[in-house]
């Protein structure tokens, strides 16, 4: 396929935002082919959205400050936020009522749900404190994180929940650390990047992070590196395709979303269409479109195979 003949199709463009857009990202696929997208936002409303058409289905309405992070279960029966208003939000995504709200000492920038195909029972929070903690969902929201610990040197900005007890974070320490809920000390590595890192994401077993103008991959289990690649400007945020036969970047260095091969890095297309800064990017899990959010408040919803597919004819 040639990746350039995707440019004809204009991005489907969701509003509604009032700030700039900090972190979007999707749910897992359902039985009959939809999923959902949820954007997190400094107006402090993250949105609930079709993640095929875009459309808004609800608004999770309750932080007081910026939110940095949403993320969603296994099931996308819950969501997770986390804000500048020193807590980290649960949510029912049918509701949009929230379930709970874990109070923290400073800044939370990240939140993930441990995966599960039932209910989540436990989440992950992290952020200006330095620390990790783990909630219990059974417990109430009052009640003290049942695990704590100091993890990182500089605020941690990224936090996946990859497996039943391991757990990966990072942030502006350029470290990724690699933690094991069964282990003592719980840290089992440490890996040191080329700058610091601002969001990470998990597919399919691939953790893909952009540090400064360095992409890696690594396998999330087994602490491998798959590829380090270094672009000719700075990348923001990174994603890779269903295929692994592509990967897509932002950058908030300028407007453009950029679609590079896999194997060679070469970009393939540029996207324009942002009016600032793109902060978060991530392709939806049938691999069908990417969605990119930006410094603008827009979340811009780009084609990313030829044919019929959504609302693109």
């Amino acid at each position: 396929m040639d990746q350039s003949q995707l440019s004809r199709y204009l991005p489907l463009t969701c509003t509604g935002h009032s700030r700039p857009v900090t972190h979007l990202s999707f749910s897992n696929m359902y039985e009959n082919g939809s999923y959902l997208m949820i954007s997190a936002c400094k107006d402090g409303a993250p949105m609930l959205r079709d993640g095929v058409t875009g459309d808004w289905i609800g608004t999770f309405t309750g932080h007081k400050g910026a939110v940095w992070s949403a993320r969603f279960s296994t099931d996308a029966a819950l969501a997770v936020t986390a804000s500048a208003d020193f807590t980290a939000k649960v949510w029912d995504t049918n509701s949009g009522s929230m379930i709970a709200s874990y109070g923290h000492n400073h800044i939370v920038r990240t939140a993930a749900f441990v995966p599960a195909y039932s209910q989540a029972q436990f989440c992950v929070t992290a952020g200006n404190e330095k620390k990790i903690r783990i909630w219990d969902l059974s417990r109430d929201d009052s009640a003290p994180a049942v695990m704590e610990w100091i993890a990182a040197e500089g605020t941690i900005k990224s936090a996946l929940w990859v497996e039943q007890s391991v757990i990966i974070t990072a942030g502006d320490d350029k470290c990724m650390k690699w933690w094991d809920l069964r282990m003592p000390d719980k840290l089992v590595n440490s890996v040191t990047v080329d700058g610091p890192i601002g969001q990470m994401e998990e597919r399919d077993g691939t953790v893909t992070v952009a540090a400064g103008s360095v992409v890696y991959l690594f396998d999330a289990l087994d602490r491998t590196l798959l590829k380090k690649q270094v672009l000719d400007y700075n990348a923001s945020t990174v994603s890779i395709h269903p295929s692994r036969k592509k990967f897509v970047t932002g950058s908030t260095n300028d407007t453009w979303v950029r679609i590079h091969d896999f194997s060679t890095s070469a970009v393939l297309d540029t996207l324009k269409g942002h009016h600032g800064p793109v902060h978060s990017i991530s392709y939806s899990p049938d691999g069908q479109l990417c969605a990119s959010g930006g410094e603008d408040g827009t979340i811009r919803l780009w084609k990313s195979e030829i044919g019929p597919y959504g609302l693109w004819k």
